[in-house]
């Protein structure tokens, strides 16, 4: 009796196996060609939002005897279906994470790592029980305190002549309309990226990620116009309050700049203020940083 249960017990996981081990490269390009994905990108919340449907019928499988069978399919094909979206993001003003690979920066197996660690639901099953459905969440601060886990720290520079200056509680640059892109003649919505550039208008550096000393995020948050003028002491929403403080500089960006366009171009008198004090120099390595762009391009669908 007891050799009889334990056949029972570990028959779907061998029926998986199987599958799976059958799955030769022309087996698995037929099993991707029953799943349909679909993903979004929020850069407020600072995550990837993927949906991935499985279609249960045209795989040959049937509930609710396959349904163990059907989520592990899923979740092991989750990554490879992702795999293309990922590889589109910006990284900085120059690269995206398919430019990282090609580089041999980072590897495939990374980026699967990195969706293995996302936040997923239980798969739902449609009513018809022919499709089976997974929604998966990835933190794009895992992603950036990924990619950045091998830079050197750098501090930010402090100027010759400093000038005098308020020490305030963060940094918000507004650049959500049309800018000039700079050196062409052209404008553009600035982009949003993983690690964007501050420069200022005599095209000095004034803050990358190497500056930045946080873990697990990014070094700047984005928002979008109206969340930074709130009837609040500061004027912002709650979270970005308990960011950017009580007393924030806020900042015009003049022009944005990059392959991208991702970065933006301050004014060199605010950047002054900003590296005058060694307060204010702090809320860079603090990633004390908000930038506001355009909500069509922080909230969005992606495409590989």
């Amino acid at each position: 009796m007891k050799r009889e249960r334990l056949t029972i017990r570990i028959y779907p996981i061998f029926a998986v196996l199987v599958l799976l081990a059958a799955a030769t490269p022309a087996r698995g390009q037929d099993l991707q060609d029953h799943f349909d994905i679909s993903v979004s990108i929020d850069w407020i919340g600072g995550e990837l939002n993927a949906e991935t449907s499985f279609n249960l019928a045209q795989a040959g499988i049937k509930l609710p005897t396959g349904r163990f069978m059907g989520e592990e399919l899923l979740n092991d094909s989750y990554p490879r279906l992702l795999r293309p979206y990922l590889l589109s993001l910006n990284v900085d003003s120059g690269s995206t994470v398919r430019s990282m690979v090609d580089r041999g920066e980072l590897s495939l197996e990374d980026l699967d790592a990195l969706c293995g660690d996302s936040g997923k639901t239980p798969p739902s099953v449609s009513s018809d029980l022919l499709r089976m459905t997974g929604r998966y969440k990835v933190s794009l601060g895992n992603i950036g305190a990924f990619l950045n886990r091998n830079q050197a720290a750098t501090t930010p520079l402090k100027p010759l002549i400093p000038v005098p200056t308020a020490d305030y509680t963060g940094i918000i640059i507004i650049a959500d309309g049309e800018l000039p892109i700079h050196g062409r003649k052209t404008k553009t919505l600035a982009e949003p990226c993983l690690f964007p550039k501050i420069w200022d208008t005599d095209m000095k550096l004034i803050y990358d990620r190497t500056m930045f000393n946080g873990r697990g995020t990014l070094p700047v948050s984005y928002t979008v116009q109206n969340s930074i003028f709130r009837p609040t002491p500061s004027g912002l929403d709650g979270d970005l309050a308990a960011l950017a403080g009580p007393n924030p500089l806020r900042i015009i960006a003049q022009e944005v700049f990059g392959i991208s366009a991702t970065d933006p171009v301050i004014d060199s008198g605010d950047a002054l203020k900003i590296l005058s004090t060694d307060n204010n120099r702090r809320l860079l390595s603090e990633g004390r940083v908000i930038l506001v762009l355009n909500e069509n391009k922080l909230k969005t669908t992606i495409q590989p």
